[in-house]
């Protein structure tokens, strides 16, 4: 019998295999390909990392040491705060708050 998983399982088996992917099924990913990635993936955020100072800020944020590849836990500091942001741009009661950024 086949297991049947769930739309955030899915989803998070989409997340490691789009940045695997992406890496050429390396651990890390380079620049290049990482703008290519949110270029394909995440279409409201490639904008911002089209240009060097955009891309340096968003590597920052994601805790990328300066000429180091990227690493899925960085890459996974970046998926949170994408996920509070469009969770505070889309949630209906704004009394609710996402606190579920990493430290």
């Amino acid at each position: 019998m086949a297991t049947k998983y769930s739309d955030l399982e899915l989803a998070l088996n989409t997340l490691v295999t789009e940045f695997h992917k992406a890496a050429d099924d390396g651990p890390t990913m380079n620049t290049t390909q990482f703008q290519t990635l949110i270029s394909k993936q995440m279409p409201a955020l490639s904008k911002t990392v089209e240009n060097e100072e955009g891309l340096g800020q968003v590597l920052q944020q994601m805790d990328v040491p300066s000429g180091q590849n990227i690493s899925f836990d960085n890459f996974w500091k970046l998926i949170n705060k994408q996920a509070v942001d469009l969770f505070s741009a889309t949630y209906k009661e704004k009394s609710t708050k996402c606190n579920c950024l990493l430290q």
